[in-house]
This record gives C-alpha cells, sequence and structure tokens, in this order.
C-alpha cells in the first residue's frame, strides 16, 4: 500500500512541475500562430519562433506567471504587470489574462511601432529576411538573436505555416488577380466540375478565378465561413453537389473522412451520410469500407 501511495504521490509531482515540449507548444499555439498572420501579415513562422525562444516553450517564468510570451517590456503599458530579473534587476513586463492575449499584444507591438514598419516591406514568407529586420529593429539584446530564430524556424520546419497565408492583397485588390490564372477544371461522372488546389491557393483566389462568389465556393464544398486556408491538392468543387453519382459505390483505399469522399466524388455529404448512416463526416473511415454514393 506505501509502495502504491509512493508511486501515486510521484505521478502527482510529476504532472504538477510537467514542463511542455517544443513539439507540444508548437501544436498548441500554431493556428494562433496563422491567425495573427492573416490578421497582421506577420509569418506565422517568425511568431512561433518568437514565442519558443522568448518563452522557453510556455516554461519561462514569465511566461507561467504574466502569460507573457514574447518578452515585451511595458514601455507605458497600461495593464497589469509583472516585474523580472532581465539585462537588469526587477525590470517591468507586461502581464495577460492569458497567454492568447500576449500572442494578440506581439503583433499589435510589432505593427503600432514605427521601428518595426520596414518589416512589412518585406516579403511574409521570407522568414530570414524577417528575423534580420527583428535584430537590426532592436527587438532583442542578443547578437545571435536573428540566428537563433531561423535556427528553431528550419530545425521544426515552421515555415511550412507560412504558405498557408489568407491573401489579403487578394481581398483588399482582387483586380490583381487573372482569371487565366486558373486551376484545370475537372469533371466528375455526375457532372460536378472541380479544380485541385496549388500553392498558395484560397477560398477567395479560386473563388474569383472562376467567377463564383466566396459564400457559393463554401456552400458548395460544406465548408464554414471562416474557413481559408488550403493545403495543395485539396480538392475544391466549383458546382453544386449533386445527390447521387454514376457510380454506385466508392471503395476507401487510404486514410479519409465522408468529407473527403464527398470532395473526391462530387456528392452532396448530407446525402453521404443518410445513405451509410454515418453521424460524424469527420471520423476516419476504415480500409476498404465501401460507400454507398446512391
Amino acid at each position: 500500500m506505501k509502495l502504491i501511495l509512493h508511486i501515486l504521490f510521484l505521478l502527482f509531482a510529476f504532472n504538477l512541475f510537467a514542463v511542455n515540449s517544443r513539439a507540444e507548444y508548437i501544436s498548441f499555439w500554431k493556428k494562433s500562430a496563422i491567425d495573427q498572420m492573416i490578421q497582421y501579415k506577420i509569418p506565422a513562422s517568425i511568431t512561433l519562433a518568437q514565442g519558443i525562444l522568448e518563452s522557453g516553450n510556455g516554461n519561462s517564468k514569465l511566461a507561467v506567471e504574466g502569460n507573457n510570451h514574447f518578452g515585451i517590456k511595458c514601455h507605458g503599458w497600461k495593464g497589469d504587470k509583472i516585474y523580472i530579473d532581465d539585462d537588469a534587476k526587477g525590470e517591468c513586463f507586461r502581464s495577460y489574462v492569458n497567454a492568447k492575449e500576449s500572442y494578440k499584444d506581439h503583433s499589435l507591438f510589432l505593427t503600432s511601432n514605427s521601428r518595426y514598419k520596414l518589416l512589412f516591406d518585406l516579403n511574409i514568407k521570407d522568414y530570414k529576411s524577417w528575423a534580420k529586420g527583428l535584430k537590426k529593429a532592436g527587438y532583442a539584446t542578443n547578437k545571435s538573436y536573428a540566428d537563433l530564430l531561423i535556427k528553431i524556424i528550419e530545425k521544426e520546419n515552421l515555415y511550412i505555416y507560412d504558405k498557408n497565408v489568407l491573401a489579403i492583397d487578394d481581398i483588399l485588390h482582387p483586380n490583381t488577380i487573372s482569371r487565366n490564372d486558373v486551376n484545370k477544371v475537372n469533371t466528375y461522372s455526375n457532372r460536378v466540375k472541380y479544380v485541385v488546389a496549388d500553392d498558395f491557393d484560397t477560398y477567395y483566389k479560386i473563388a474569383i478565378k472562376n467567377g463564383i462568389t466566396l459564400r457559393q465556393l463554401y456552400r458548395y464544398n460544406d465548408m464554414p465561413s471562416n474557413k481559408s486556408l488550403l493545403e495543395k491538392g485539396d480538392v475544391i468543387c466549383i458546382t453544386p453537389k449533386k445527390i447521387h453519382s454514376k457510380k454506385s459505390t466508392f471503395i476507401i483505399v487510404k486514410k479519409m473522412t465522408l468529407i473527403d469522399v464527398s470532395q473526391r466524388t462530387g456528392v452532396k455529404l448530407k446525402k453521404l451520410l443518410r445513405l451509410n448512416k454515418i453521424s460524424n463526416p469527420e471520423n476516419e473511415l476504415n480500409m476498404g469500407k465501401k460507400i454507398f454514393l446512391k
């Protein structure tokens, strides 16, 4: 009994003082970094790398006690403060209600401070120039700051998150999108037309290129209106799906969900759910499973 209690105590202590790994940090915060990239045009790779470096993967005293993941000092800050020894003893740092607010304030700090203005003339996918620009603008005193950021980005492949940037300039200047630069249009057996996404494609770009509204494109593909990111190879229907296919069945031969089947057959998702008595379209389907299409 004593041994069991001792083990339980050790497990409790381990969980109490467990620290985040870098992989856990990236997995948890990558969406916030992408959200900030979409809204403020700061590379997600840079935001993540700074968060990792400045907060020690979210484990630093400043991150744990002040929810400050970017080492931003007070600088006239009107909100809560936390005092920690840094370059000098008892320096004033911004403190946040939660770490997500730290991500937001990091973006505001860069976009509202004139010394970082030149960063926003850089290519959003050029993380090396951004890293060097941050160091040059004085974000950190460490002479190796840019190299440290670049090393983290390349070691963890963080640059992949920059490829999903929503083309904000395309939204502001839609006439710059050429309808001649279109994806190849394919047709399913039930006459539903579709395209395959290329690198840096977005729903907005595909809608403009094919002469349909963004709202229509979301509806054709059973997607929520806040969906913006696409991966190369994603199938996007550009005409309404049908309630059946000329083919009777579809056999699952790789990792897929019913959403994937709907995209790859042009059959409405709701119809597939009813035909196959499946309640959750996001569940992974078993290899070899037969999906009825009519």
